[in-house]
């Protein structure tokens, strides 16, 4: 059986799968008469009250997505119907699903760069200052998808200044950002701007299931509307069962303990990785080290193939996923996404020493 660094996805154990099926029967036994209905489009009642009351916003200006991806394109497609393709600023790397959302869309993609520590604030401010207008920027600024950064607390405020000062839309989609092992949190970028030109996406697909599809953004108040109008034109009603669900296991104290859990295993498999990398890869191999999330960002020795790699550890029985998809120019030739969520500590650490073994000679010399 394939070893898979390749999909941010958890695996079965980290699943409540008993304990949801319990939270289904009940939702449906409670409230089936309303959840089997058409509903209202910005999602079901008493987790959108739930969460707008969590964001302290008003309940309209939550939207409840199928997943939070779905949140993104409804937003850029609204913005691409308002003044035509747009230009869209992304992180690089970023998230390979927006990318492909945005090529399908038509829209002007721009990229900034990250470091370390995140967004590159410098290279941000010189793109708003010199360049065209942008209609959103785009970013994960919380153990990012797929280099695992988290833009620290200065930086976030930077942000949150610049978004007010250039009249600058921001999503901050924050999947990962309750899924942490170690470290304080820093505030959100929607937080530290008041919520007026920061967006802000979530999903319960790493904190309780992926499959229940079931994601949110909090939306400017000038935009929620339309965003939801939107929603409601894509498809009627949302997946009420599974919200419902979602909400039942929120409601009886399930959540909190549930997240420690899943952050106790994959802590755990964190750790197996950064070792095995430690242990198994040659010199000139840098890494993140990220306190939390589903992923390791791994910069090869200079020269290496990763496409190349990912063929051979294919046939090797080990997946993982090119840097190169994660930028829209194919940069990130030597580079790769790992996530650990998917396997035991045990099988991480042989996928690690199968990986570093069909590294060429020169690379590991």
């Amino acid at each position: 059986m394939t070893i898979s660094f390749a999909r941010g996805a958890p695996s079965a154990d980290l699943l409540p799968i008993e304990e949801l099926a319990d939270c289904a029967r009940v939702a449906l036994e409670r409230d089936g008469k309303t959840v089997l209905a058409y509903g209202s489009g910005g999602g079901y009642g008493p987790l959108r009250d739930w969460l707008a009351e969590r964001h302290g916003v008003e309940p309209e200006r939550v939207l409840i997505t199928n997943g939070s991806l779905q949140a993104f394109v409804f937003l850029v497609e609204h913005l691409s119907a308002a003044d035509g393709p747009a230009r869209i600023l992304v992180e690089a790397p970023t998230y390979d699903r927006p990318l492909k959302v945005l090529a399908r869309l038509g829209a002007e993609i721009v990229t900034i760069p990250l470091d370390d520590d995140g967004l590159d604030l410098d290279a941000l401010e010189h793109e708003l200052r010199t360049g065209p207008r942008p209609a959103l920027l785009y970013t994960i600024p919380t153990f990012q998808n797929p280099s695992g950064r988290t833009l620290g607390g200065e930086r976030r405020r930077r942000l949150a200044e610049l978004a007010g000062e250039y009249e600058l839309l921001v999503l901050e989609d924050d999947p990962y950002g309750l899924v942490r092992f170690e470290g304080e949190g820093e505030p959100t970028i929607f937080e530290l701007e008041g919520g007026r030109r920061v967006a802000f996406s979530s999903s319960f697909s790493k904190t309780v299931a992926p499959g229940v599809r079931v994601g949110y953004v909090v939306l400017p108040t000038s935009l929620a509307q339309a965003i939801t109008e939107l929603a409601v034109s894509t498809y009627i009603s949302p997946v009420l069962p599974t919200q419902a669900a979602v909400w039942e296991f929120i409601r009886r104290g399930s959540f909190e303990p549930n997240l420690s859990r899943v952050c106790g295993l994959l802590r755990e498999r964190r750790d197996a990785m950064l070792a095995g990398l430690d242990r198994d890869f040659p010199p000139g191999t840098m890494w993140s080290r990220p306190q939390g999330g589903y992923f390791v960002w791994v910069d090869l020795p200079d020269g290496t193939d990763a496409a190349g790699l990912c063929e051979r550890a294919a046939e090797a029985g080990v997946s993982f996923v090119k840097g190169a998809d994660f930028f829209p120019d194919g940069s990130g030739g030597s580079s790769a996404r790992l996530a650990y969520s998917a396997e035991p500590p045990a099988r991480i650490d042989e996928g690690l020493a199968r990986l570093a073994s069909l590294l060429p000679e020169p690379a590991r010399a």
